[in-house]
């Protein structure tokens, strides 16, 4: 009788450890699932229910604003674009799966990337966690997921979060230790109280660190919708996936445009903001 390798040992324990998991957190990850899934549906809903056009409208105002006239015009009409080759529900579902992942993983990169650049104990603890989650395929995290929250948008939503959470927490953390010396060291020569010194002196520096770690996180959470099509999250994705299965070449083109076009206008809107940031603590 052959004697089980280290390599089927290992894999038996980590099987054994996720039927554990599933077995004894099944309360837990039916909770994270119905909250994941609803934060989602809510926001879809938000963009979902309104005529095709009045979003189009809204994204081109907002461009206007942001950017300028022509880029309203061409985000505009590439919305549109998007409907004629009917594509529009599955546009707005992987822009939701995006901006919901992404407020995510700001949420917990920002608060976590200030205290890695404030307190570099911690950060060298952290930095080779973000080396790791960043190394590894981004597909891989789709598996766990899939055993603890089953398939659909709630898996999609937690291997994006993870996605995207690095490069907003270095970019963060980054942009807290680039303060100059000098200015910190007249804060204190000052007597600001620590609060302060964070507020009035270190965030404004840090602003367009922050605001590039967002654009980032934005373009790797496009990236992961587009992979997690294959754990049944809706959108752009999953219409890619279909297309591929059936070798339907012009749908996957087709939404490999809208995918596109999405891309390009929340990376145009995310630097417009970045560089009115970096003007406004100039």
């Amino acid at each position: 009788m052959s004697t089980p390798d280290f390599s089927s040992q290992f894999d038996g324990v980590v099987d054994a450890s996720l039927e554990w998991l599933g077995d004894h957190g099944e309360f837990f990850f039916d909770f994270v699932n119905a909250l994941l899934a609803g934060g989602y549906k809510g926001i879809l809903w938000c963009i979902a229910y309104p005529p095709f056009y009045v979003i189009a409208a809204l994204i081109a105002l907002i461009g206007w604003r942001m950017v300028g006239l022509r880029f309203a015009i061409l985000s505009g009409l590439a919305l549109l674009f998007c409907a004629l080759i009917g594509l529009w529900i599955e546009t707005v579902s992987t822009l939701a799966l995006v901006l919901t992942a992404t407020v995510m993983a700001l949420t917990v990169a920002i608060p976590l990337g200030v205290l890695a650049g404030l307190a570099p104990r911690f950060d060298r603890v952290v930095d080779p966690c973000l080396d790791l989650v960043q190394t590894m395929p981004p597909y891989i995290y789709l598996l766990p997921a899939i055993a603890l929250l089953g398939y659909g948008p709630a898996t999609a939503l937690l291997a994006t979060f993870i996605v995207a959470l690095p490069p907003a927490l270095r970019l963060t953390s980054l942009g807290i230790r680039m303060t100059p010396k000098e200015f910190i060291e007249l804060g204190e020569a000052s007597g600001v109280t620590g609060w302060q010194m964070f507020y009035k002196i270190r965030l404004p520096f840090a602003l367009p660190s922050i605001m590039a770690g967002v654009n980032q996180s934005l373009m790797m959470a496009f990236g992961m919708v587009v992979i997690a099509g294959i754990v049944g999250s809706g959108g752009l994705g999953e219409s890619i996936y279909g297309a591929v299965r059936t070798l339907d070449i012009a749908k996957s083109i087709n939404a490999a445009m809208a995918i596109v076009i999405l891309t390009m206008i929340l990376d145009r809107l995310a630097q417009s903001a970045a560089q009115s940031r970096k003007g406004a603590s100039q």
